[in-house]
């Protein structure tokens, strides 16, 4: 049993430190969203990356990085409307 609580209490402190980790209620859409953000943020930090996407879509690498950036807001669209019961 100790086992299993130590293994949950590392979980949490993951999950508290990380914020991309999730948790029990994270729906999908929440974690493809933080996907998508963790993704694009990569691609502007890293400058060979967004090189690459600005010769491949023929921009400047300034327009690739703000298009980017404007993605980051709603990288799958506007959010799902549930439902509760």
């Amino acid at each position: 049993m100790s086992a299993n609580s130590n293994m949950n209490a590392q979980l949490e402190h993951l999950q508290s430190r990380y914020v991309g980790t999730g948790h029990a209620d994270t729906n999908k859409f929440e974690m493809i969203v933080t996907q998508h953000r963790d993704s694009y943020a990569s691609y502007v930090g890293h400058t060979s990356l967004l090189s690459y996407f600005a010769v491949a879509q023929n921009e400047s690498v300034g327009r690739a990085r703000f298009n980017m950036l404007e993605k980051m807001l709603q990288p799958c669209g506007p959010p799902v409307v549930r439902e509760d019961d």
